[in-house]
């Protein structure tokens, strides 16, 4: 069974970091993608970033870019995303999600859509 279980979310100041973990099980990190994702109240989800062991392709949100980091420990089967120089504007629900479709982890690949696995979300709040 592909299961994904975020941890790491938390109440943080602006300008502050957080590291968001993504433990995937039922799968290893080579045969899927993983992104994060995440959802501020009354926004559509968006897609933040992505990493793919298997062709070193990785994908980062204009809005992130220079800021976050995705990484992986493969021998805990585990992605990571680094979150520092937070803004209030990061506030949202991330998830993490896997997807096994060609070109996930670019700009036009990378969508909900076509994620396949989902986990259920840590909450990110940052104050001003």
């Amino acid at each position: 069974e592909v299961q994904l279980v975020e941890s790491g979310g938390g109440l943080v100041q602006a300008g502050g970091s957080l590291r968001l973990s993504c433990a995937a099980s039922g799968f290893t990190l080579d045969d899927y993608a993983i992104g994060w994702f995440r959802q501020a109240p009354g926004k559509d989800r968006e897609g933040v970033s992505c990493m793919s062991t298997s062709d070193g392709s990785t994908y980062y949100a204009d809005s992130v870019k220079g800021r976050f980091t995705i990484s992986s420990d493969n021998a805990k089967n585990t992605v990571y995303l680094q979150m520092n120089s937070l803004k209030p504007e990061d506030t949202a629900v991330y998830y993490c999600a896997s997807s096994r479709h060609g070109y996930y982890c670019s700009k036009y690949g990378f969508s909900s859509r076509r994620s396949d696995y989902w986990g259920q979300g840590t909450q990110v709040t940052v104050s001003s």
